[in-house]
This record gives C-alpha cells, structure tokens and sequence, in this order.
C-alpha cells in the first residue's frame, strides 16, 4: 500500500532548497483490496454491485464478484459504499486560481506559484484527481506532483496560450508596444501565461516552445472572450494559415490543438484548420454542433450561469451576460446530440483567497443539474474524457486509461457513501468521501 504521508511532504519541500528533494511517502508491498462496494465505472448508468476490486501498484487489477485475497497487501471493507474514477476537470488553470488579474500581469510569479500548489491540493481533496490545464506556466507545479514533492491531480498541461495581437491573451496596457513588431515579449509572455504572435512564423515558434516545455495538448485563442480587454465576442481570431500552423507542429509531436472559442464563425474556421477539440462554445448554433458530432470534434464545456461577476468591469460584465444567455441554449442542443463527444471543465480562474476552489468546483456540478442528470454530469467528469485525454498520444504524461473503473486502468478512485448516479451530494460533499486515491495513493482515508 501507498500512503500519501503530508509531514513527510513538507520536509521534502525543505529540501529543495538544498537540492536534495526526492518523493516522500510510506509504501509497502503488496495489492490493495476494496470489497463489499459497488462500482459506477465512469461509463454505463447502472452500478455494478457487490464486488471486490483489487489495485496492484497502480492499477486495476481485478474486479470481480466473487471473493478475493491479497498475500501481504491491504484489505479495505468499502462498507457498501461506491467507488467510482477520479474526477476529471478538462479545463482548468492552477496557475491562475487564488490570485488577482493584477498579480498575473504586474506582479512576480513565486506568489502564484505558492497559490497554484494550494489550489492542486485542494483539488485533489475535493476528489480531482485528473486536470486539463489550459494555460499558464504548470510544468514545475505538474513536476512537483508527479514526483510527490506536493499533493495534487494529474496534469496534462498547455503552457500559455497562444493568441494573436489583441486577442484573448493580449492583456497589455494601451500603452505597451506590440511584442511582435517590437520583439519586446510582454509579461504574461515572459511568466508563461500567454504569448501574442501573428503570423505562421511565429505561431510555429510559439507552438513548439510549449512542446520543447513538456506540453501534452496546444491551446490557442481564436475567438473573443470574457475577461479579455481588446477583443469582442463576436471577432474571428487568427487567420486559417496561422491556425493549420499549429496544428502542423502539434500533429508534428504526435499530439493535437484545443481552441478557446465561443462563436461559431471562429470555431468553424478552427475545425476547418484540423482544430480537434473546443473549450467553452457558449455561443454555438446547431448546425456547428452537428458537425463537430459528425467530425468527432470534442466540446469541454463550463456551466457559465452567473450573468455578472463581481471583479469584472462593466465591459465585460457585458459579454459575461451574452455568455450566460447561451450557455442553457447550447445545453439543451447537446442533449440533442447523442454522437458529440463532451466533458465537464470548470474554468476556475482569477479565484483569489484560501479555499476558493472548493467552492467553486461543488457550484460548477450543482449548476448542471439544471440539464442533465447525476449519471450525465459525472460521465462527463470521468468516462467521457478517457479518449480526450489519449488524443495526446505520445505526449500523454500519463498513458493508460483514466476516468473508468476496469481491468488494466490506473487506480485513480473514489469511495463514496451513497449512490452518486441518484444524487451528486455523494460526490460534491466533501465529507461523502470516505477514500481519495490518485495512481494507487491513497491520499485520504475516511473510513470509521
């Protein structure tokens, strides 16, 4: 058994800085039985009862109605409880949470960093053991994890978003040159957050820095957003030959491009590019979302209800009320749309304060209900994002299966009291979760 041991974490944290940190955590040999629980395996809508799963190392093993035993392992009675796959959150930036808009653009990186290691634990703890995140500089934070140095999900990250002169991540002051006429990179540019470029030149550099950094997916922003300063909604970012670019250098690396977007105009020319994947889409048609059913183009979607946020200006409080209105609209369609392959992403961003997270990722789930049932939402929050996640192909930091409960998948499981496909409360109270276990850790354990 694996034991994520926190006292041990913190030493290991001191030794950094004499340069001698290493993974600490209690391990012992042998598999890890659960019996008596019944199974929700991230895909099909009734629970497999009353069978016994056993982890070896970290993986999945057996899992089998009939009794089982485990030489020298550990034995854990799931008290009838369910145990289901880690959440996945396909959207996501632990860079950004716990920090201000300013201290992402005028201030020094540590203190994100320090917040970006919170927020990862946080996640974890409300059961988040697998994050898509879609920009910001996560590489030494995903390094960190994945040795054991801090607790935290898996992360598959995109480095900074890539975007086009007063595009989405061109958050500069009126004042400021612009960085590709001038050379001059801008802050966001220089921390790792976002990188404007224009032209196929410069998005092949671009792409292929994040992938020289450890990238498994490229982000680009082709569409107008929210929190931007110097882009409406409605605007076409980036040209068709600069978006084949980066698809060309992402297919390069045998991995693919993901697209903030919301219109469809921009979305269009995307999936025209070899764009395999769309975040947000609030502002979809029909007819768009028919064909990315029909091209199997992935939507990871957020429950963006709030029609005005406090800490935005007016202006986009505005396009906030725009984005609000669409999202039921583009909700209802994809029920619709059996054939459209989608996931759940909470776009937690700009969350200042302690603890923000976990607020924010429970609200995100409960505001789905609104449209779907438990069994949906959580499909998207675990089975569905299984393919998502290995479209990184050998850029996967992680290969195997994650988000289901199978023979030969990693141990990223849940033991939750209730029945999660009737209710969300099992999964959304944190209390509810009796065991968190990440790549066979149990990094909580809850049980009387």
């Amino acid at each position: 058994m694996k034991l994520w041991n926190g006292t041990a974490s913190l030493v290991a944290v001191a030794a950094i800085f004499s340069g001698a940190a290493q993974a600490q955590e209690d391990t012992s040999d042998g598999p890890i039985l659960f019996t008596n629980v019944d199974v929700f395996d991230g895909v099909n809508e009734a629970l497999i009862e009353d069978v016994n799963v056993v982890v070896t190392d970290n993986v999945i093993t057996q899992i089998s109605s009939e009794d089982l035993s485990v030489a020298g392992g550990m034995v854990i009675d799931g008290e009838g409880h369910t145990l289901m796959p880690g959440l996945i959150d396909s959207h996501t930036h632990l860079m950004f949470s716990g920090i201000t808009f300013p201290e992402v653009l005028f201030q020094r990186p540590g203190y994100g960093m320090i917040q970006g290691v919170v927020i990862a634990e946080q996640s974890l703890m409300n059961g988040v053991t697998t994050v898509r995140d879609m920009a910001g500089d996560v590489f030494d934070l995903k390094r960190a994890i994945d040795e054991g140095t801090v607790p935290g999900p898996r992360v598959y990250p995109s480095g900074a978003m890539i975007s086009q002169t007063s595009g989405h991540a061109d958050f500069r002051l009126p004042v400021e040159p612009n960085p590709t006429i001038t050379g001059t990179m801008t802050v966001p540019g220089q921390k790792g957050a976002g990188l404007v470029v224009d032209g196929v030149p410069l998005m092949l550099a671009a792409t292929r820095e994040q992938l020289r950094l450890g990238a498994s997916q490229i982000k680009l922003a082709i569409s107008g957003s929210v929190s931007g300063i110097n882009d409406p909604l409605d605007t076409t970012q980036f040209t068709l030959e600069e978006i084949e670019a980066a698809v060309a250098a992402a297919e390069n690396w045998g991995t693919y491009v993901t697209v903030h977007g919301y219109n469809a105009r921009a979305v269009n020319q995307a999936i025209d590019g070899g764009v395999k994947s769309i975040e947000h889409g609030q502002l979809l048609d029909e007819a768009t979302l028919q064909r990315m059913a029909n091209e199997g183009v992935w939507l990871s979607i957020q429950p963006f209800t709030l029609c005005n946020e406090p800490g935005l200006t007016p202006e986009q409080n505005a396009k906030q009320a725009i984005v609000c209105e669409g999202t039921g609209k583009v909700y209802e369609a994809i029920k619709s749309l059996p054939d459209l392959k989608v996931v759940h992403g909470t776009d937690i961003f700009i969350s200042p304060g302690k603890g923000i997270g976990v607020s924010e990722e429970v609200e995100q789930m409960e505001r789905l209900l609104d449209w779907f049932t438990p069994y949906e939402i959580l499909k998207m929050s675990t089975g569905n994002a299984t393919e998502l996640l290995q479209m990184s192909g050998p850029r996967n930091p992680y290969p195997g299966v994650i988000g289901r409960v199978e023979v030969d998948a990693l141990a990223d499981l849940l033991l939750v009291e209730g029945n999660p496909l009737e209710s969300l409360d099992p999964v959304t109270d944190r209390d509810n979760i009796k065991i968190i276990m990440k790549d066979g850790v149990i990094y909580k354990n809850a049980l009387n």
